[in-house]
């Protein structure tokens, strides 16, 4: 089709191929660090009681930004809504017992439950099978030779002498995964030395109602229920031996929740193209952090509220260049999410249900965390850096993009660090860029680095670097704006290699 609309219009210089690319640099200028700082001191402020997805400050989070959208002139990114609402479920623990014999156990003082990971169920034993440390992996197997179906399992919480600790998820759902797959009904978890504190009345916000796998009913139990449970053997169980053995005593375990339906939302502004309108570039950041507790708030205003105040400034660049005539060929989502903190939901939710068709979709340009300096950053020039993530991931021409314009405009040191997907601080898999690249969008993720503040109260916007955010967001927006000019879709042409989240 070009090639026949080039004989159609030869010696006419707004065919798609001859058109070149404005300046962007007169629209960079508008972002600056006086404007940041203004924004950030309102989204990661009291008001906004740290914008916890789901909670009134997440919602009055969300009319500010729409209310900015608004006023920039975006359309509705969602048809006539400028946020695109998507439900959340929590569940609330109403009951919970535990009974050996004759004894009956205190709830957050003898035994423990978390809520999340239980369904609703009265379980009565005679019989518990002790099953040592638990673990059955490609390390050790402490139920080799073991019949569990069906029946009660206890088990120790720590790892045995001189094997590494176990992180993150897996840590946590190890002996739920390994005794659900031998076919425990139920398994007891000793867990010495627990706060009171150790789990709330309500478990975390998830996405899906409907689970995929139901792990066995557990409870988390102090030395006083195992020592009900074991009699003499109690001290050389808490050793780890003795593994295998069943225990003849009656047991009754209960649990009764209600699940909460609760609703957040994503906010859209959508800026439309000229030619190519048809096809997106989004610019996201999530909005949400987490929240407060009683009467502490976790500002998070690195993390995200330095990336979502930066969209709303390439949000006025982008309006204004548009409102000059040098507006973007490509139409722009601009995309501030909810729900990252609780587990990517807001990015999740729309790629499962996009606005605008993902095969349209050029690139995601993430921000996540602009705002601050990593401490642990030994080389370079650490006031003039940007960790980039993903620009090598599913496009060939994605990476000298983002190198050329950084070299063009900006000069700042791209650091790669975080760019493998085995780093083991996982990066590429932890902010909202992520759920686009899964579904086949080629994405670049812009971040800082963690620092000591990071998911505590004390992010707050006097620790702000509004100079150096001021330099990452224009290199956003430079790349932002060849992304949206250029004649080409970006090829795909690498296969996403996932090795999972």
């Amino acid at each position: 089709m070009r090639k026949l609309l080039f004989w159609l219009s030869l010696g006419t210089a707004t065919i798609a191929q001859a058109q070149k690319i404005p300046d962007p640099r007169p629209f960079a200028k508008t972002i600056t660090a006086g404007d940041l700082k203004k924004h950030l001191y309102v989204v990661a402020g009291k008001e906004f009681e740290g914008r916890e997805t789901a909670t009134e400050g997440q919602r009055k989070a969300a009319a500010y930004i729409e209310n900015d959208f608004r006023n920039l002139g975006l359309r509705p990114g969602n048809g006539s809504d400028y946020q695109l609402y998507y439900p959340v479920f929590q569940d609330s623990l109403e009951s919970a017992g535990l009974t050996v014999g004759d004894q009956s156990f205190v709830l957050d003082k003898d035994f423990f439950v978390n809520v999340s990971g239980n369904y609703n169920a009265e379980l009565l034993g005679s019989e518990v099978v002790f099953a040592g440390y638990g673990i059955s992996d490609n390390s050790r197997d402490d139920y080799k030779g073991l019949d569990v179906k069906g029946r009660i399992v206890l088990v120790l919480g720590n790892m045995p002498p001189g094997a590494p600790q176990a992180t993150g998820r897996r840590a946590f759902y190890a002996r739920q995964e390994a005794a659900q797959s031998h076919g425990a009904a139920a398994v007891l978890i000793i867990q010495s030395g627990l706060p009171r504190s150790f789990f709330g009345a309500k478990g975390n916000m998830y996405l899906n109602e409907f689970k995929k796998v139901n792990y066995p009913d557990n409870f988390y139990v102090t030395d006083k229920v195992a020592q009900a449970i074991l009699g003499d053997d109690f001290k050389t169980a808490l050793a780890g031996q003795g593994a295998g053995k069943t225990y003849t005593v009656n047991i009754a375990m209960k649990v009764h929740k209600t699940i909460l339906q609760l609703k957040s939302s994503d906010v859209l502004g959508f800026l439309e193209g000229t030619d190519l309108k048809d096809q997106i570039v989004v610019i996201s950041a999530h909005y949400d952090h987490l929240g407060k507790r009683d009467t502490v708030i976790y500002y998070g205003a690195d993390d995200d509220g330095s990336g979502t105040v930066s969209v709303l400034e390439l949000a006025e660049a982008f309006a204004k260049a548009k409102a000059a005539g040098k507006g973007p060929r490509r139409s722009i989502l601009f995309l501030a999410n909810s729900g990252e903190e609780k587990g990517l939901f807001g990015s999740q939710y729309y790629s499962e249900h996009p606005t605008y068709p993902l095969e349209h979709t050029t690139v995601d340009l993430n921000i996540d965390m602009i705002g601050r300096i990593d401490p642990n950053r030994k080389k370079g020039d650490s006031t003039n850096y940007v960790y980039v993530v993903g620009s090598d991931k599913l496009s060939t021409d994605l990476k000298p993009i983002s190198e050329g314009n950084n070299k063009k405009y900006t000069k700042m040191e791209l650091d790669y660090k975080f760019d493998d997907p085995t780093d083991p601080e996982r990066i590429y898999y932890r902010s909202d860029h992520y759920n686009f690249a899964r579904k086949g969008v080629p994405i670049i993720f812009y971040f800082d680095g963690i620092h000591k503040d990071y998911h505590k109260p004390s992010d707050t916007p006097d620790k702000i670097n509004y100079d150096i955010m001021e330099k990452r967001a224009r290199l956003v927006f430079f790349t932002a704006w060849e992304m949206a000019n250029r004649n080409d879709l970006l090829k795909r042409d690498i296969p996403l290699n996932d090795p999972g989240r």
